[in-house]
């Protein structure tokens, strides 16, 4: 049982937004507020909710009494020592968590685009203040990567971070996998099924996942990384066609997030990957995500959940919230700031490597091969095998697969291959990942 002056003092918190993720915040609260008032040993009540819309809010149950339009509410309001960030975007939730730092509150975010986007001011905002700003719920939904990174792991050289990061481009790679279904299908039923949005396009290009593992990259190396900086390839261009081949050769194909440190330097990138059928990924299926994350001396470790929705989301931040109470009442706020401290450079994307996945159509003659395999010698890409798979258009279908191989290298090469009569199209280029395991 709680005590009559934890019961009477509670952790009140400030809402900023009540659409899905926000009213998972207050289903939560409400479902298992006695449990999280056990372990805590205080209640979490909402104060102050900011929403434009009164009555959807309303019909969560929320005392009207406390919602409201103006942030400057929650701002002034001296009970309120924690607000929680749900609106999404860029602005007004840089402004309004900004003026809360600064004014002795502390934040709880979900907001990717905006930790991606504006991290270091965020964060040494925080720091200048000493107040907490966590962010778990911003990558991996209800999966703990931030404070696997942060804490649990901070005695490791993390050596890389990668994975699948994005719910919606594995729901539909999945489909097309499973049913060999071509991409626009799946992406509908994506679409119906309420996994992608009307308009996808941040998920499906690679946007949202590419802002997910710069902030992944950047606790895991102590080194600034930003959504800029990172090489993004989205999945537009792939084919039923080139999952089945793929499958073929005992390859699964995934949206991969890869942070790796690399002579000190970072290559981070997002792009689709083949990766062997037995890899701890291939079997992270429909929206699930996975991360694996390489320390120097605990090894490979591998994370798994559900990386969005209402209730996950809610789950992190509901936990971030515990956590910034634990470090209030032990005056203890601040403690864990900003990790970035390194001066570490970002790699070149042409300068990574990678075996690659190659399907063209070129001529049916003989000598093709030669010519195309001569091609690819004089720019330093060895293959590793060709295979004739069918006659398209008076044309013969080649998937090639490459050793590992300089990115400036292959590009150089498909260049040299476009400009050969004997090649019609280069059909698709898929890298391979993760034959070491990782």
């Amino acid at each position: 049982m709680l005590s009559g002056e934890n019961q009477k003092n509670p952790v009140k918190i400030g809402l900023l937004g009540c659409g899905t993720v926000g009213s998972g915040v207050v289903l939560l609260l409400r479902e298992n507020g006695e449990h999280i008032a056990q372990r805590l040993g205080r209640n979490i009540t909402i104060a102050k909710v900011l929403d434009k819309d009164f009555e959807k809010v309303k019909q969560l149950g929320v005392d009207p009494n406390i919602i409201t339009s103006d942030f400057q509410q929650i701002l002034n309001d001296p009970e309120i020592e924690i607000i929680v960030e749900v609106m999404g975007g860029i602005e007004p939730a840089r402004s309004f968590i900004l003026e809360a730092l600064r004014n002795g509150k502390n934040v709880v975010t979900a907001n990717k685009d905006l930790i991606a986007q504006s991290g270091r001011e965020l964060f040494a905002t925080a720091q200048q203040f000493q107040r907490d700003l966590y962010f778990e719920a911003s990558v991996g939904g209800g999966i703990p990567v931030i404070a696997a990174l942060k804490q649990s792991l901070a005695a490791n050289k993390i050596e890389s971070v990668s994975g699948i990061v994005n719910g919606t481009t594995n729901y539909i790679l999945s489909k097309m996998s499973r049913d060999g279904e071509d991409y626009q299908f799946a992406l509908s039923e994506a679409q119906r099924l309420g996994y992608a949005e009307a308009d996808p396009s941040s998920d499906v290009g690679g946007h949202d996942a590419a802002r997910k593992i710069s902030i992944l990259a950047s606790i895991a190396f102590g080194a600034r990384v930003t959504y800029s900086d990172v090489f993004v390839e989205g999945i537009e261009k792939i084919s039923a066609l080139d999952i089945s081949y793929g499958n073929e050769l005992g390859y699964v194909l995934k949206l991969l997030a890869i942070a790796k440190l690399d002579n000190d330097e970072i290559d981070v990138r997002v792009h689709p990957a083949f990766i062997p059928s037995h890899h701890p990924l291939a079997a992270v299926g429909e929206v699930f995500n996975g991360i694996l994350i390489q320390g120097n001396f605990v090894g490979d470790i591998m994370l798994y959940g559900r990386g969005a929705g209402q209730r996950p989301t809610a789950s992190a931040i509901v936990s971030d919230v515990m956590e910034v109470a634990r470090n209030i009442q032990y005056g203890d706020t601040g403690r864990i700031s900003c990790t970035c401290y390194a001066d570490l450079k970002i790699k070149a994307f042409s300068d990574t490597h990678s075996k690659y996945y190659i399907r063209l159509l070129a001529q049916d003659k003989p000598g093709v091969l030669a010519g195309i395999a001569g091609a690819f010698g004089r720019n330093l890409v060895s293959l590793a095998s060709v295979i004739q798979k069918r006659n398209y258009q008076e044309k013969a279908e080649i998937v090639l697969v490459t050793h590992t191989v300089r990115e400036g290298n292959i590009q150089t090469a498909l260049q040299e291959l476009i400009g050969m009569d004997i090649v019609a199209e280069i059909s698709n280029v898929i890298r391979v990942e993760g034959e070491d395991g990782r």
